[in-house]
């Protein structure tokens, strides 16, 4: 079963692990946010991509949650002496990979073919797509003004409550995308922050078009246990933005795209408002290799065999 995935943020790189250990490397497509790409000391970081990218190679820090196993941090201590920019933390290995990326984006290279040479040098089969190649940057409206996503996650700890998430720039998909999505059997939203780390590739029009007429399921899996965000502002987002964590919350964030919703046991009793939308209960904690198979096989399971 060809399966494409909508994915975001370490939560979201942890369940496509899953997806892929279940459905095979290639026989899944991922769609990754570029809304909370950054400049840092004038490389191009892609947070998301990254996160996804490691995950897939095995090379990220499980312990930590993000980043590289075994990562040191000296060129980030050498900034800090010197008076540079060190709000954004970039490891020395991390750093490998952006002054690539940097290099052939600056050679022109589009994001899209940079990440597949990336993808593939790391040894990853499973096809890693961003979103789009233009630029698209999300913005967080607070009290205490608007912010880039890094400025107001990283930068500001992301302690300002969010009263609106915008989006900047004029996007066209990726190549591949589109060929991912009408070429998929399943369609899979990830438990990401769906107002940080999905709605930014859906903020893509054309992306959001071709799930809206698709032919085929579209699943959602929910961030939230029992309400929460096991890690992160997902809901306090929801919580401020939406009026609410209840699984019809986070079905409102994808109204008209989701045929069905993955969410933990302990939401089961909090089902009302779903409308057309199919609760699939499960547990949703992918706290090792085993649960994270768990959940995606909930996920795929959304199409008979």
């Amino acid at each position: 079963m060809n399966v494409a995935v909508l994915s975001g943020g370490v939560g979201g790189a942890r369940f496509v692990q899953g997806v892929v250990d279940v459905a095979g490397a290639e026989r899944v497509s991922v769609i990754g946010n570029v809304g909370d790409d950054v400049d840092v000391l004038g490389l191009h970081v892609s947070p998301d991509l990254d996160s996804i990218l490691y995950a897939l190679a095995g090379l990220n820090d499980t312990v930590r949650g993000w980043g590289r196993a075994g990562e040191t941090w000296n060129a980030l201590e050498t900034v800090r002496r010197l008076g540079g920019e060190a709000w954004f933390a970039l490891g020395d290995l991390d750093l490998g990979v952006h002054l690539v990326r940097t290099q052939a984006l600056r050679a022109g290279e589009p994001l899209s073919s940079v990440t597949a040479q990336l993808a593939a040098a790391l040894g990853v089969r499973t096809a890693l797509l961003p979103a789009t190649d233009d630029r698209l940057r999300t913005w967080i409206d607070t009290h205490a003004g608007s912010f880039p996503f890094q400025e107001w996650f990283v930068g500001r700890g992301h302690r300002d409550e969010v009263d609106a998430v915008r989006f900047e720039g004029g996007a066209a998909p990726a190549p591949g995308v589109l060929d991912a999505l009408t070429g998929a059997e399943l369609i899979l939203l990830a438990p990401s922050n769906p107002y940080v780390s999905i709605q930014p590739i859906l903020a893509v029009p054309a992306i959001r078009e071709a799930i809206a007429a698709r032919r085929v399921p579209c699943v959602a899996v929910s961030p939230l246990i029992g309400g929460r965000a096991v890690k992160g502002p997902a809901d306090r987002m929801l919580r401020r933005v939406a009026g609410g964590t209840s699984p019809r919350h986070v079905t409102d964030c994808y109204k008209g795209l989701v045929d069905a919703l993955v969410l933990d046991e302990a939401d089961a009793d909090d089902l009302d408002g779903l409308g057309d939308v199919r609760p699939i209960v499960t547990r949703t904690l992918m706290s090792d290799a085993d649960a994270r198979r768990r959940l995606a096989e909930a996920a795929l399971g959304a199409v008979p065999a």
